[in-house]
């Protein structure tokens, strides 16, 4: 199912630009410029609708969160729920992930969230997923010595198909498991994950912490796009 498309979108971009990075590779090593004091750069890859960013975000006032998502009606409503909480800490990018680190800066971020990231089922669509080894090794580039990506999946096949990916790329797994609700709701949701929690499908989630190598795992471009819009999860 995809986004449906928002009426007057131009218009709501636009009271949200404050917000947008229009060019984010002209921000590359600059990104603490936006919030100088902040004591951690985050990123979320598919923030979607932002239910997840403008949470944690709140939660979270000396982290400066920048999301990425390629569905701009997706994203016009993520913007617009961090422009109602009144947040200075949070940015935006419509962007691919593939480009990051034309984002980015070598060691520039801290964290990154990858929540509920298309699986591409299928052998021939491997490549394209999220946590493939070379889009971890991507993240590498970016990420500084031992920065974390934390994962969430509803897909039971892609989380187990991705803990043989993380190790590969030099991360060092942890706080893996495959129920994380079970005992009561853990940190902030998505509404995709609320909606699966209450339905009783379990959620999965794991830490990859960014380990030395030696040597480094060489990086090789990936080609874009690098998912299909996600955000139609999402959809009401």
């Amino acid at each position: 199912m995809r986004m449906r498309k928002k009426p007057n979108l131009p218009a709501r971009m636009e009271r949200c630009a404050a917000m947008l990075i229009t060019d984010p590779a002209s921000m590359r090593g600059r990104w603490r410029e936006l919030f100088p004091s902040a004591r951690e750069v985050r990123l979320e890859i598919g923030c979607g609708k932002g239910r997840f960013s403008a949470e944690t975000a709140e939660q979270n006032p000396d982290v400066l969160y920048i999301a990425l998502e390629r569905v701009p009606d997706a994203m016009i409503i993520a913007m617009e729920r961090c422009q109602a909480k009144g947040l200075t800490n949070t940015f935006f990018i419509d962007g691919d992930a593939a480009l990051l680190r034309d984002y980015f800066a070598p060691g520039e971020t801290d964290l990154i969230y990858l929540n509920f990231c298309d699986p591409w089922p299928g052998v021939k669509h491997a490549r394209r997923r999220l946590t493939h080894e070379q889009f971890l090794i991507l993240y590498r580039g970016i990420l500084r010595d031992g920065g974390q990506i934390q994962f969430k999946s509803d897909n039971h096949d892609l989380f187990e198909w991705s803990l043989f990916q993380f190790p590969k790329a030099g991360f060092a797994l942890s706080e893996v498991t495959r129920d994380l609700h079970a005992n009561g709701v853990q940190g902030v949701m998505t509404d995709y994950e609320e909606k699966f929690h209450l339905l009783g499908t379990p959620i999965n989630r794991c830490v990859g912490t960014k380990e030395a190598m030696d040597p480094e795992p060489v990086f090789k471009p990936i080609a874009g796009p690098a998912s299909r819009p996600e955000a139609g999860r999402d959809a009401p």
